[in-house]
């Protein structure tokens, strides 16, 4: 028998439900990332980023977004933007109390995507 997911771990599909708005309360609060957002549909991005998260976690669901690279192309997303995001992530996953591995877990799962995201490697 192979260990729990990730996703499940954090409790499927009700946690991301949870984390996605909390997540995004953040980011729209940081100076820096907001303008990012600014002509987006929130429902949008919540429905997107659901798929996302569940997908990366280990979840049963598959994400039908755009590939991030060309969702992100073009957008001037640094890897200081993204290191904001992943820092505002990591705080939300600690306050709603996920432990610091798996919280660790998350925050190594996301910057995988990193590159694909900032259109650079490092």
């Amino acid at each position: 028998m192979s260990a729990p997911s990730l996703y499940d771990r954090l409790g499927g599909a009700d946690a991301i439900d949870t984390l996605i708005p909390a997540f995004y309360t953040r980011v729209l609060a940081d100076t820096e990332l907001a303008p990012f957002f600014r002509h987006t549909s929130l429902e949008a991005l919540h429905g997107m980023q659901r798929q996302f998260f569940s997908m990366a976690l280990g979840g049963p669901v598959t994400y039908t977004g755009r590939s991030l690279s060309a969702a992100h192309h073009g957008r001037g997303i640094t890897s200081h933007h993204f290191a904001r995001f992943a820092t505002h992530l990591l705080e939300t996953l600690r306050d709603l109390g996920v432990s610091e591995p798996e919280a660790d877990e998350v925050i190594a799962r996301i910057d995988t995507y990193a590159n694909e995201i900032t259109g650079t490697s490092y």
